[in-house]
């Protein structure tokens, strides 16, 4: 054989080789190309996240004359529901939404490998939507926990739970990616959206019917929000989703956890309302109507006049801006505030006080308020914008415990709409208790809210 035809010979040997190599090199640059920080952030949170499988009772409502005779009085329907949360403690802490617990008689949280826990109530607060669970173990993976302050918009984030609880045929969690499309969002209660979320994180990650509760995830495998609210007449994702920033998940939880209530922060001062959403492009602050005697407010120097134009450094555009920063504050916390006075700017420090009603003797749950159900003739009557509330009437000792007064309408009760004096009555006995009952009401074409505590 000469050198010539030897040299092509191991060429040719060599060249199958050669492409062997390239594929197991295009094979494993394709491997690293999947695994995205999406896929990366999903299984640093996935372990900690579970399905919380919720027992109650529903009260059956006849629907038909029939049924009005037939069916027995009292009947009792045992529901299911399903949501999500996920582990903030090893020895079996877990945080998920309100709305998930709500009068749940029994309460069964399902981790990724298919193990039961029965689980009992910490906590729960209507206001903010966040319940506390416990589960009697030890050893269950945590969720990092990250924050929610420099979410920019346009980032990654992945929002996990277990949208429709068993009907999947397992409990690995689902996983949807998107982008943070908004942050700071203010919802007010309406005829699809129930409840009132202030300074949400707005997602277009898809987030179902069972995701409630879980996480929200960046890309670096950090929790930032807690998946709460889907905006949609369908209860389906349609790209537009809520969560409730974690900093307040985890204070409220600490709260829970803690007092076994929320104490919720009082400044003693109250600001205009719903006429500034009319006009907020045009808004330089929120003007304060009043201020208490003795008041955080007005050991501060604020007056009634005053505009409060930002607050722990974010500008206040609407009345809903401030309840955002009011949410997020507790007692003992300084928030400090820039006000002005005419011409005049300054900032001051607010030292921030527990409700006066939590130490003030509880009031009845109905005492000498009498009420009377909406009808379109008194809307007419009283002018109110309102489309379902009561009307009260309230003598002057509640007035004063409540913040309530005679002529105000009544519409929700924490989250629970409120369209009958029945209805009304049944909010106010279900809120009794520890947890401070807050009510919203239209006054003179205004909305607005008091928060106190029930007996």
């Amino acid at each position: 054989m000469t050198p010539r035809a030897s040299l092509l010979l191991v060429v040719l040997a060599s060249a199958p080789l050669t492409l062997q190599a390239q594929t197991r090199s295009a094979r494993s640059d394709l491997d690293a190309s999947r695994r995205t920080a999406i896929v990366t952030a999903a299984a640093r949170v996935a372990p900690a996240v579970v399905s919380v499988n919720v027992l109650r009772r529903q009260r059956q409502v006849p629907q038909d004359p029939f049924a009005f005779f037939f069916m027995p009085r009292g009947s009792e329907l045992q529901v299911e529901g399903v949501g999500s949360g996920f582990i903030i403690s090893s020895d079996g802490v877990i945080i998920t939404n309100q709305h998930v617990t709500d009068g749940a008689q029994q309460i069964v949280v399902t981790t990724r490998d298919g193990r039961d826990y029965t689980a009992h109530l910490l906590g729960e607060d209507p206001q903010t939507d966040i319940a506390v669970l416990k589960v009697d173990t030890t050893g269950l993976p945590m969720a990092p926990i990250g924050s929610s302050d420099g979410l920019l918009i346009g980032e990654w984030v992945v929002a996990i739970g277990n949208p429709y609880g068993y009907l999947l045929g397992n409990s690995e969690p689902s996983v949807t990616a998107g982008v943070v499309s908004a942050v700071g969002r203010n919802l007010l209660p309406s005829q699809d959206q129930t409840g009132v979320y202030v300074g949400m994180i707005q997602t277009d990650a898809a987030i179902n019917p069972g995701n409630s509760g879980g996480p929200l995830v960046n890309a670096l495998g950090e929790v930032v929000g807690v998946n709460s609210s889907i905006f949609s007449n369908t209860g389906s994702s349609i790209g537009i989703g809520f969560a409730i920033p974690v900093e307040r998940a985890l204070r409220v939880a600490d709260e829970l956890r803690r007092f076994g209530r929320v104490r919720r922060a009082w400044v003693g001062l109250d600001v205009t309302g719903a006429d500034e959403l009319r006009g907020w492009k045009q808004s330089g602050g929120l003007k304060v109507a009043t201020v208490a005697t003795g008041s955080p407010a007005q050991r501060a120097g604020i007056a009634p006049g005053d505009v409060l134009v930002e607050a722990r450094g974010k500008r206040l555009r609407t009345f809903l801006d401030w309840e955002a920063v009011l949410l997020d504050a507790g007692p003992g916390d300084a928030l400090p505030v820039i006000a002005t006075r005419g011409a005049l700017r300054r900032a001051v420090t607010l030292t921030v006080a527990d409700l006066p009603t939590s130490i003030a003797e509880k009031v009845s749950v109905l005492g000498d308020i009498q009420v009377v159900t909406l009808t379109p003739a008194i809307r007419q009557e009283r002018g109110v914008q309102a489309q379902q509330g009561v009307l009260i009437d309230i003598g002057a000792n509640t007035q004063q415990a409540t913040g309530l007064a005679t002529g105000d309408v009544v519409f929700q009760v924490n989250r629970q709409r409120v369209a009958s004096a029945a209805e009304l009555r049944q909010a106010f006995t279900g809120a009794a208790g520890n947890q401070a009952v807050t009510v919203w009401f239209e006054r003179g074409g205004m909305i607005g809210r008091s928060a106190f505590y029930v007996r």
